[in-house]
């Protein structure tokens, strides 16, 4: 066993990320306060080619050296956008034919498993890391999923779980 050399990886240059088909999904982050943890998001929003991110509220934005720190310049790569109010975005997202779903454990939320994909393009919103989503956001969403969890901790760090719900959902039929 050996590792794969970078050319063997065979990975597209930046150039050629930006002008690639992207996956009908967006993040959307919602006053993460850890600028690391938004760093994290846009790594792994490139290694999964969606769409692009949209962040909101206290939520910090490039150029940041925390953020730059753990995306490791995926802020080059992936698509962003800043919003203040995310009211007012998720609205235009949903009038643009987004499936809204939330990440945060409800009384109706679908087990990550069990969520089978979208037949129109999916923005998945990430709360705060100790708050999650705000209260007058849920009922602008279409579903919630959560991750299940058998441990006695309540929750994942937030960058941990884009990480979980973005490949579950790259990978799922959306359109």
């Amino acid at each position: 066993m050996r590792k794969r050399t970078l050319s063997e990886l065979q990975r597209p240059t930046l150039e050629e990320y930006r002008v690639m088909p992207k996956k009908a999904l967006i993040a959307v982050l919602d006053n993460v306060r850890s600028a690391l943890n938004v760093g994290s998001v846009f790594r792994t929003a490139d290694a999964f080619n969606i769409e692009k991110i949209i962040l909101c509220g206290i939520t910090a934005t490039p150029p940041h050296r925390e953020i730059t720190k753990t995306a490791i310049g995926a802020t080059e790569s992936v698509a962003w956008e800043y919003h203040a109010d995310i009211i007012s975005i998720l609205a235009a997202l949903k009038n643009d034919g987004y499936l809204l779903v939330g990440v945060e454990q409800t009384d109706t939320s679908t087990p990550l498993q069990q969520f089978q994909g979208a037949d129109r393009p999916v923005a998945v919103v990430f709360g705060n890391e100790v708050e999650g989503i705000q209260d007058d956001v849920l009922p602008l969403l279409d579903l919630c999923v959560e991750i299940p969890q058998s441990g006695t901790k309540h929750s994942l760090n937030v960058s941990v779980c884009a990480g979980i719900i973005l490949w579950e959902l790259a990978g799922k039929s959306i359109v």
